[in-house]
């Protein structure tokens, strides 16, 4: 015989039928009078096991053996009840229940049924004793008719009830089993989803991803067959489909102005938001797909600086966005904007490489240029002037020492030029000083090589706050700006001017009294140039997050304004253009 799982519940219906059970022989007792102590003593005893086994039921701790225990003690008080009590006490054959109930209800059939025969053939056996075999018969006859059946029908009904509750265990742990294995998968497709996203830095493919990874996480139950969802990003000023999953090719072309309704509301809070009826949206309701939905779930793709876009998600079912999907839905949020906000830097540093290759590229052929126009001239004019000093020498000696003197004086102008190169490809005074002093050296040797004043006017505490490589980006700027000034304006002073233009933003201006000249016409013939002054200057404040702007009249001498930020907020603002 094979024990049944322990359970509670049962356990309990089998102590309410054994107390039932006590309990009609208690009235017995009563009923029958004259029936001695020794009925009484049994009874007692059950009732005394009866209320232990109630105390484990109660803890919810089974005694050990307690099926085979409780069968055993059963059956002894059963015979004792047939062997103990007189004849005129034959309703107490009737004890004989108690180990059918217990063999049945923890054995099932097999129990029941050997609990009653075992029942019948020793009552039979201790009446055969007492009264004869005859007589025994008639007495037993009846009572183990209805114990028989008994056993076998309390059997098959116990059977039963234990095959229903393994059937339910089951059912219950392959839901539990089911309900895990949908669980994990879901956390598996969100790994999945975050190394994936993480693993490109194609802004494209990342929104596209996006929206692929979601149908896959939401899959669990074939619900996400009817997802309609799109990633929203702004154009300027108005928000675009970017990529979209189940949209008619007219919504693909829609444009919002993201100022209505639940995108706005999502984009300023910064948090997902879910409404049902999105067709009565101002703006979703704007899209065809959408309009058959009742439910739809927007998150923002924004950061403290930056603001992307939204992910809209919407639903024909108006309770399909329940708690656990706008969780699901949100980490995918979360992850897409970090894979977004990756590939933009990635292709900032991208285009910044390229910049920084160009600059590179052209400070090696201004080198050149200035070079050949300059020191290597003059080395070619010494040269030159040697040589005729040298025939000059033997025919008149006054005139050769004159061009001597002429020969020293270039040199020493070419060594003048030549440091001040090499000044402007390194400034060490920009390391040990700073940018002030680096200035006020670069219009020292403009004078003195060029004889070009310059006049700097720099406040030491808007440099304060300036990183050392934006000083050295702000330097080349001005640099290249007062050496424009000097070969091209013809003007008689330049003024090199650095101050505090907001308390996060510094302004650098350079301007000249020169003859000036016409911005647009020079702008356009840069293309056919093999010089690129102005457009050095912009990337280089492009490199810093800045602004450039150039003014120029002709007759009326040339003006020059760099906005630099001093913090990633003020970079915001410039590049928004909210700034006064």
């Amino acid at each position: 015989m094979q024990v049944r799982s322990s359970n509670f519940m049962t356990d309990n219906i089998l102590l309410l039928l054994r107390w039932l059970a006590l309990l009609g022989l208690g009235l017995l007792i009563g009923w029958g009078g004259g029936t001695g102590w020794s009925s009484v003593l049994l009874v007692s005893a059950a009732a005394v096991w009866n209320v232990v086994l109630t105390m484990a039921s109660q803890r919810q701790k089974a005694l050990p053996f307690q099926p085979f225990l409780t069968l055993g003690l059963d059956a002894v008080l059963a015979i004792l009840f047939t062997a103990l009590v007189s004849y005129a006490s034959q309703p107490f054959l009737w004890a004989g229940f108690l180990p059918i109930l217990s063999g049945a209800i923890f054995f099932g059939l097999q129990g029941g049924l050997f609990a009653a025969l075992v029942v019948i053939v020793v009552q039979g056996i201790v009446l055969s004793v007492q009264l004869g075999n005859a007589e025994a018969l008639a007495v037993m006859a009846v009572p183990a008719l209805v114990m028989f059946i008994s056993g076998v029908v309390i059997g098959l009904l116990c059977q039963l009830a234990i095959y229903l509750g393994r059937r339910k265990d089951e059912f219950s742990n392959s839901a539990s089993q089911q309900m895990d294995r949908v669980e994990r998968d879901r956390i598996k497709a969100l790994y999945q989803v975050t190394s994936t996203l993480t693993a490109t830095l194609n802004y494209q493919k990342v929104l596209e991803m996006a929206l692929d990874m979601t149908a896959n996480v939401l899959s669990g139950r074939g619900e996400s067959q009817q997802l309609v969802s799109a990633v929203l990003l702004f154009n300027s000023e108005d928000l675009v489909v970017g990529s979209a999953r189940r949209f008619t090719p007219s919504d693909l072309k829609v444009v919002l102005p993201g100022r209505e309704g639940v995108i706005v509301d999502c984009l300023n809070s910064g948090q997902g938001r879910k409404i049902t009826s999105p067709e009565q949206d101002p703006e979703l309701n704007r899209m065809i797909a959408i309009r058959n939905c009742q439910s739809a779930f927007c998150y923002p793709l924004r950061t403290h600086q930056e603001m992307f876009g939204v992910l809209v998600f919407a639903h024909p079912d108006a309770d399909y966005f329940d708690e656990q999907k706008t969780e699901i839905l949100e980490v995918i949020g979360r992850q897409a904007l970090v894979a977004m906000q990756n590939a933009n830097l990635y292709r900032d540093l991208e285009q910044e490489k390229e910049r920084m290759m160009e600059i590179q590229e052209e400070a090696r052929k201004q080198l050149a240029r200035d070079l050949h126009d300059g020191p290597t001239q003059s080395v070619a004019a010494i040269a030159m002037r040697v040589n005729f000093a040298r025939r000059l020498i033997d025919r008149n000696v006054q005139a050769a020492g004159e061009e001597m003197y002429k020969i020293e004086d270039l040199a020493r102008r070419t060594t003048k030029e030549i440091r001040h190169m090499l000044f402007t490809l390194r400034p060490l005074v920009l390391e040990t000083g700073g940018l002030v002093a680096a200035f006020q050296s670069m219009a020292e040797k403009t004078l003195d090589t060029y004889q070009q004043p310059v006049i700097v006017e720099a406040q030491e505490e808007a440099i304060a706050d300036l990183e050392l490589n934006k000083q050295g980006v702000v330097f080349y700027i001005a640099e290249e700006a007062v050496n424009n000034a000097r070969k091209h304006a013809e003007a008689e002073k330049i003024w090199l001017r650095l101050k505090m233009f907001q308390p996060d933003v510094v302004l650098l201006e350079i301007e000249d009294n020169g003859v000036g000249f016409n911005v647009g016409e020079v702008d356009l013939g840069y293309e056919k140039r093999s010089s690129l002054g102005m457009v050095n200057m912009r990337e280089r404040t492009e490199l810093v997050n800045g602004l450039f702007h150039l003014s120029s009249v002709v007759g009326k001498g040339t003006h020059i304004r760099v906005l630099i930020p001093v913090t990633d907020e003020a970079a915001e603002r410039i590049k928004r253009g909210k700034f006064d």
